[in-house]
């Protein structure tokens, strides 16, 4: 080979290693995009709160400024079961292909009396369709006031713990937890002193975020 057209071999394979070197990786492409999706009821929704001030949006926006790399859908609607949830949870899968999946639901199971039963086998199957949809799976846990009975509201309470460990997802305990269990909680909530106001709705963050950070990483 002429020194000239080694010369031009050289440099074209060294061309090709630039642009290939100029190339994202597949890997760190999949890697880094993210996308978390809540379904939830209306403590998710923003019911009666102006919009951008419920717990969702004020992860978005931490979310924004601590993992860009993330968007946040909130597919959820009020007065949503969880059985409504099972409903629409294959088609939301298929849209958004989430890696992170927040199942807010269960309370309005309780407001109408369904069977414990039914709550936690909706949830089961529920985490198992976005497992199986290779998404990560946190379970956002709800008690119920005393007048539903200590009964009900303990078997209630405890079904979600039952479904994280029967899972094995992420769970907030008592997604209200420093809002619906403290002195004079009332001046936590709307007038139906069912849905908390804008001024709870950081400390719900505060309860999801130490859970959920962990399993953006």
């Amino acid at each position: 080979m002429s020194r000239r057209r080694w010369l031009a071999h050289c440099s074209a394979g060294l061309a090709a290693l630039a642009g290939l070197a100029a190339m994202p990786s597949f890997g760190a492409v999949a890697a880094k995009a993210q996308t978390l999706l809540v379904v939830g009821d209306s403590l998710s929704a923003e019911y009666g709160l102006q919009r951008g001030s419920g717990w969702v949006a004020l992860m978005s926006e931490r979310m924004s400024r601590e993992h860009p790399d993330a968007v946040v859908v909130n597919a959820s609607i009020s007065g949503d079961t969880t059985a409504g949830g099972l409903a629409r949870l294959p088609a939301l899968l298929r849209q958004h292909r989430p890696t992170l999946v927040v199942l807010e639901l269960g309370g309005n199971d309780a407001l109408r009396g369904l069977p414990i039963d039914t709550t936690r086998s909706n949830l089961v199957e529920m985490a198992r369709l976005a497992k199986a949809a290779g998404a990560k799976v946190l379970i956002l846990g709800m008690q119920l006031p005393p007048n539903y009975g200590r009964s009900y509201g303990d078997r209630f309470a405890a079904l979600f713990a039952e479904v994280a460990k029967s899972q094995g997802t992420a769970l907030v305990p008592f997604m209200l937890k420093g809002v619906a269990d403290i002195p004079q909680s009332e001046a936590m909530f709307q007038a139906d002193r069912i849905h908390p106001l804008a001024s709870a709705h950081p400390i719900i963050l505060g309860n999801v975020w130490p859970v959920l950070e962990p399993l953006l990483k």
